[in-house]
């Protein structure tokens, strides 16, 4: 294949194709298509394949159709070629939904938030079931997201988000790419978010004295006044 190939379509033998990710389609969907389809048809919807070396080839989206063709007895398939480039196969599985997007949770606008919480919310048997979105999408909005490692702070926004299941879920749409904490921090929601063995750290840091004794609210309080 020449770098001319990319983005062609093109009719290619079934035996020089390997499986990729194997389809998440049930037996009797792939089983009905390719009765319809027969062995002496032509997958109008093509694959999406890149090269592995001269004639051979791997499926990098819609998946479900190769299983179709497989299991029809095709001897050809047509396929569009792609390059081998990672974000290729991750917009190519995504166009195909065959992979869920994910938002960046650190970066993301209001609208991106919403957009993601509500997409989860309208999932069958949704863990999110009693959780407002109003509010869970306020409360992101606001948080200083920007820093988080992990997930975990979203438990602490009084929205009902509680760790298990309902932050699991959260993780299927949303990843962190996280900025460095800043070495003095005075947003109370901020400190708010942190271990209080991380506020006293950074208190001692500061040069503040008779730390032993105070509580997490009276470090946050004490570091945000200064």
């Amino acid at each position: 294949m020449s770098l001319s190939d990319i983005g062609n379509l093109m009719c290619l033998p079934f035996d020089e194709i390997e499986p990729g990710e194997p389809t998440e389609a049930h037996e009797y969907l792939i089983q009905s298509a390719a009765s319809q389809l027969g062995p002496e048809g032509r997958n109008w919807v093509p694959l999406v394949v890149k090269e592995l070396a001269p004639d051979q080839y791997q499926v990098i989206g819609n998946s479900f159709i190769y299983a179709v063709a497989a299991e029809a007895g095709l001897e050809e398939v047509w396929c569009i070629i792609a390059d081998d480039a990672p974000e290729t196969v991750a917009i190519t599985q995504a166009l195909a939904q065959e992979t869920l997007p994910k938002t960046n949770l650190s970066t993301a606008s209001r609208e991106e938030i919403s957009a993601a919480l509500d997409y989860l919310m309208s999932q069958p048997s949704t863990p999110l079931k009693g959780v407002s979105h109003a509010s869970l999408v306020a409360r992101l909005d606001a948080a200083p997201r920007q820093y988080w490692k992990n997930l975990q702070p979203i438990t602490k926004l009084g929205c009902r988000i509680t760790a298990g299941k309902k932050l699991k879920t959260l993780e299927q749409v949303f990843y962190l790419t996280p900025e460095p904490m800043p070495e003095v921090i005075t947003d109370r929601q901020l400190l708010e978010s942190l271990s209080t063995q991380q506020l006293k750290t950074m208190a001692q840091k500061r040069d503040f004295k008779g730390l032993s004794k105070l509580k997490k609210a009276d470090l946050v309080a004490l570091l945000a006044a200064a």
